[in-house]
Order: C-alpha cells, then structure tokens, then sequence
C-alpha cells in the first residue's frame, strides 16, 4: 500500500511499492530526487533526520541511510556536520541520447541561456574535418557558447557546421538551441557518435565555469549524421561535473 512521508513541510508524498523487485531504498531516492528537480523541495531545505524519516516512511534505517547517501553521492543532498541533511543544487541529468543540452534544459523545466563567445566563418581545422569527413578547406560556422542554467554557468560548447549544411547567424544560436536550428532547416541528426571523458578545468575553463582551477569538469566530442549520412555538425563540450552528469539505462 502507498504510505506517504511529510518533513517539516518539505517532502510531500513520497510513494512506496512493497510489492515492487525495485528496492525500497531506490524508490525513496527516486521520488526525492524528482522532488528536488521539479523544485518541491527547495535549494537550501533541510531534511528530517534519517531515523524520523525512517519511521514516517516504515521503513528500516540502513534503508533510508541509503536512499540519503544515494542522493549525496549524485550531488543532490549534502551532509554538514551541525547543520543536518541540506539540499543543494540537483544536477543536470542528461540521458546519453541523441539530443541537445537546451532540449534537455528546456523539457526539464529550466530556462537555457546562452552567451556566444565566439562566431566565425572559416576553413575547418584539421581534426574537425575529419570528424565531419570533409575535404579539407571546407568552410564551416565555428562558434563557442556559454551555457546557462538557473542563472548559473553550465558548459562550455565549441561547435563546428559546414555552411553548406546551415547558414548560420550569431544572434539565431544566442536565441534558440543548435540542434532547434538544424531541424528546422530540415537536417535533422539522426545518428552520432560521441566520446564522454573527464578531466582538470584549466584556470580560463574554470573562471568561465565558476569553479576553482582543477575542479573536476566531463568532456563530450559528437558528431552527428542526418538520415542521408551527411555529417551536420561536429562538437566539443565541457559541462561542470558538480552539476551535470549523464543517465545511461542498461538492458540485458
């Protein structure tokens, strides 16, 4: 039976299914989670304790432990000593498919904004060329954007389009997303391949960011194909890693 968990205000109806094979712990950290993004639960809240918790859920407290450190481990909740279980910024889940970071924002809710930092026209590099399987030579849009999310910078993104592909404007990307763009200039992607890595922000990277020199940034590099097999476009991407992470779902 569905019970419900109320915190100070501030957990309303957290549902729970003992007959599911999903484990109670997953179900709780779940539904906080999605309590969190939708902003039910508001930056800067704190939680009941976890054995008061425990006890309006029914629920066991080495159960409830992990649902909370589930959600510290992703970013969500963080433990401070004197303080109590505090939420902090949820982070971008982003599922490692096919789309772009302004759709993702805007389905979930947030307000992309974009600050161009860099647009030209220009022979492509070496290495983007051959991403994009080009001749060398080919003209393409090279631009970096900063991107928002919640008033707060997000990721650094450095795209490459050949011209012939879309011709595009400055003030077009600062106002709508790329892949917006290209599907409505009828090149819709249709397949990519894409490399997600991690590293050190540099001093520049970090100070675009927010972050302090070395914090810990992921990196993407796509390219994407339209159903005609021409390659529409070619990125290289930094998102802070403090509040982004990518969803994969896993079958069998």
């Amino acid at each position: 039976m569905p019970e419900e968990l109320f915190a100070e205000g501030l957990v309303p109806d957290v549902a729970l299914d003992r007959t599911s094979p999903v484990p109670l712990y997953f179900q709780v950290a779940t539904r906080l989670q999605q309590l969190i993004e939708n902003g039910e639960m508001p930056v800067g809240g704190r939680l009941e304790n976890e054995v008061d918790l425990a006890n309006r859920l029914g629920v066991s407290r080495p159960t409830m432990r992990r649902a909370i450190q589930y959600l510290v481990e992703r970013g969500m909740l963080v433990r401070k000593r004197g303080v109590g279980t505090q939420i902090v910024h949820p982070k971008v889940r982003r599922p490692v498919e096919l789309s772009s970071l302004y759709d993702d924002l805007a389905k979930s809710g947030q307000r992309p904004q974009t600050e161009i930092r860099l647009f030209e026209v220009k022979p492509a590099p070496d290495h983007v060329a051959e991403a994009l399987g080009v001749p060398d030579g080919t003209e393409v849009a090279w631009f970096e954007r900063l991107r928002h999310a919640g008033g707060e910078p997000l990721a650094i993104m450095r795209n490459a389009v050949p011209v012939d592909v879309l011709r595009l404007r400055r003030e077009d990307l600062e106002n709508h997303g790329l892949y917006q763009l290209l599907r409505a200039a009828g090149r819709v992607p249709r397949i990519a391949n894409q490399v997600v890595g991690a590293r050190a922000a540099t001093t520049a990277e970090a100070r675009m960011l927010g972050d302090s020199r070395g914090a810990p940034v992921l990196t993407m590099t796509r390219t994407a194909w339209d159903e005609a097999g021409r390659a529409v476009e070619y990125g290289s991407h930094l998102y802070r890693a403090s509040r982004y992470s990518f969803e994969l779902t896993l079958t069998s």
